[in-house]
């Protein structure tokens, strides 16, 4: 399905809905991120699906969604804007937010400017500042090497060849090949120096930061401690792990996720 959105950008998305009929379940989006799009969340979501309604969409540019001409305005502030746009066109008013990698970034950015849309947030393996070279260092190498290239130097970052199927590395690898070249590199371009972390404090949505315990700085920087910046924030280490803890470890993120979101209807 797709929605079109005021600026007639149209954003593919997927909805998952197991949950018993006679119910109505609250409402999961799950944002993906950079040179990514929804198939990403493949195993997170018969976990949820089962308990909420769960709604994937391929970011502007990405996956099944339109694609803007060269020379769009790329930036986190865009994207948290096309996420606003998206719920209002489906009618969803208050739901969970989960964003991973830049998609976190960019949930972290709505809830900043929308926080009564959530019931809440949680952040996967995000940076809340692009204040680091790796950005422009990505944009010189995409320019370089191509996407493909730009892909290959960083896989093995992402997914832990130790810990993978070598068959998901590919298929991954593949997923994010296939981006538009001038997308990733405009947007690394432009991200450089945006810094979210001075605007957190006044989110008082419920805020879950899942990390790997061994991050790798050079990569995405370390954002472990955003969660202190969070009024309501709480952090999740996972031991060993080094790369995308959602992807390498979907089921116990899945788990800590469930523990947190029935821990909300408690307080």
């Amino acid at each position: 399905m797709k929605v079109r959105l005021d600026d007639g950008a149209e954003l593919f998305y997927k909805v998952d809905d197991f949950t018993d009929p006679w119910t109505t379940p609250e409402t999961v989006v799950l944002h993906h991120g950079m040179a990514k799009n929804h198939k990403l969340w493949f195993a997170w979501v018969p976990l949820i699906a089962r308990h909420y309604r769960v709604v994937r969409l391929d970011m502007r540019g990405m996956g099944q969604s339109s694609v803007p001409q060269p020379g769009y305005p790329w930036s986190v502030d865009n994207f948290a804007n096309d996420l606003l746009g998206f719920l209002d066109k489906l009618g969803l008013d208050k739901i969970h937010l989960i964003g991973e990698t830049l998609g976190g970034s960019i949930a972290m950015r709505f809830a900043t400017l929308h926080q009564e849309r959530l019931r809440s947030l949680t952040i996967c393996t995000a940076p809340a500042s692009f204040l680091g070279p790796h950005h422009a260092v990505s944009a010189d190498l995409i320019d370089r090497e191509g996407i493909t290239g730009w892909v290959e130097r960083y896989i093995t970052r992402r997914l832990d060849p130790e810990m993978v199927d070598p068959g998901h590395i590919r298929w991954y690898a593949a997923q994010m090949a296939a981006t538009p070249a001038h997308l990733v590199r405009d947007f690394n371009r432009n991200a450089t120096g945006v810094d979210l972390r001075p605007l957190l404090k006044d989110v008082r949505t419920p805020t879950l930061v899942l990390a790997p315990a061994n991050l790798r700085d050079e990569v995405w920087g370390d954002f472990r401690g955003a969660a202190e910046l969070f009024p309501n924030g709480r952090l999740v280490v996972f031991p060993g792990i080094s790369g995308y803890v959602h992807h390498i470890l979907p089921v116990p993120c899945v788990r800590v996720w469930l523990d947190f979101v029935r821990g909300l209807g408690q307080q």
